[in-house]
């Protein structure tokens, strides 16, 4: 199923996310990494600290494993939403904002 997902970033927490989407932790897992890494890559910030990004998910419960091993660790208040198609996301690129806290 694909869902449409927003969740509000726990900032703190921002450089450890940014460590494990770029060190391969992430990619790695199985058996959804990949779609997660893509996922966070093609998020983008919508409001204060509130990330949007759709992902495809194949678990019964949406995102049960993505939550379980990352998600619920650097985000909190989640929502996600059944969609049929990928939506279009406004807002600033995600990556490049957890890229350019790094510097």
């Amino acid at each position: 199923m694909l869902y449409h997902v927003k969740a509000r970033l726990i900032a703190e927490e921002m450089s450890g996310l940014y460590t494990i989407l770029t060190d391969g932790s992430v990619e790695n897992q199985y058996p959804d990494g990949q779609e997660l890494l893509a996922s966070m890559k093609r998020a983008v910030m919508t409001g204060d600290d509130i990330i949007e990004w759709y992902e495809t998910c194949f678990c019964p419960t949406p995102l049960k494993h993505e939550r379980a091993t990352v998600l619920d660790k650097y985000f909190t208040d989640m929502v996600t939403e059944t969609i049929s198609s990928p939506p279009t996301l406004d807002g600033k690129s995600f990556w490049n904002y957890l890229e350019k806290s790094r510097k």
